[in-house]
């Protein structure tokens, strides 16, 4: 039987280690879910957050093939904690898992450069407008399919507010693109960026991210990276992240 639990020193201890700040989120109980094979002594335990799984402790077949009945989404990516975890998740869903590789970015703390980031944050064209996160533009992307993923994790704009942090950058009043926090977490933000597909090629991610990277600073947060294809990787690395490796993780339709 599958339970769901909170953040306890068990569970702490079985993600000892991770650098995931997805899981963070949920052991402080700020955002997403944690289940375990037993609320008083789990040997095994799953952050469920947004589209994100991951799997610490000893291999529960259970646990992975575990669908909370309030989730409603058909799409999970799911981080196995080692091979044998990675073995169960294709074993349970087979056909339904292909195996991808993420690229985790080091978390590196005064790593950054604020004159250059300001410099990158200045040379934004004239026809657009750079912008923070604010109520209505909040509501907005959560209406956007393109841009929903910065927000949707935030119940409404006052938990968004209080966890979350996001610019925006605006062409005629539209949104076009922007870096805003997928999660939160004491003391940071686990950064998603986008831009419309017809305003990509332009560098507005690359002003978004340093802006972005330069208001957490302000506030003392970390802005956590973690890239899902080189591209990602590369943005990363311009705006002063260094990598890390690669890990494996799998595209489940759930």
């Amino acid at each position: 039987m599958i339970f769901e639990v909170k953040s306890n020193k068990r569970i702490e201890a079985l993600f000892a280690g991770w650098q995931e700040t997805l899981i963070w989120s949920c052991l402080q109980n700020i955002m997403g879910h944690l289940y375990a094979d037993s609320e008083e002594h789990p040997n095994c335990a799953m952050a469920l957050q947004g589209d994100f799984c991951l799997f610490t402790g000893e291999p529960n077949e259970e646990l992975v093939a575990y669908k909370p009945d309030w989730c409603q989404q058909n799409f999970v990516i799911m981080v196995p904690g080692d091979e044998s975890w990675a073995a169960l998740i294709e074993q349970v869903y087979g056909d339904r898992a292909k195996k991808v590789e993420r690229y985790a970015i080091k978390k590196e703390p005064g790593v950054f450069d604020k004159e250059k980031l300001q410099k990158i944050v200045e040379d934004l064209p004239p026809e657009y407008e750079l912008t923070m996160m604010n109520e209505t533009l909040f509501y907005e992307c959560k209406k956007i399919d393109w841009c929903r993923d910065w927000v949707s994790l935030y119940a409404d704009y006052e938990m968004y507010q209080k966890y979350g942090l996001g610019v925006v950058i605006l062409r005629n009043g539209d949104i076009v693109s922007g870096a805003s926090s997928y999660s939160g977490y004491q003391g940071g933000i686990e950064i998603q960026i986008d831009t419309k597909e017809t305003e990509r090629r332009k560098g507005l991610a690359y002003i978004c991210g340093a802006k972005l990277i330069l208001e957490c600073l302000e506030r003392g947060w970390y802005p956590s990276w973690d890239a899902q294809n080189l591209w990602s990787v590369a943005l990363a690395e311009k705006l002063g992240y260094h990598f890390d490796h690669v890990y494996p993780a799998y595209e489940i339709k759930w």
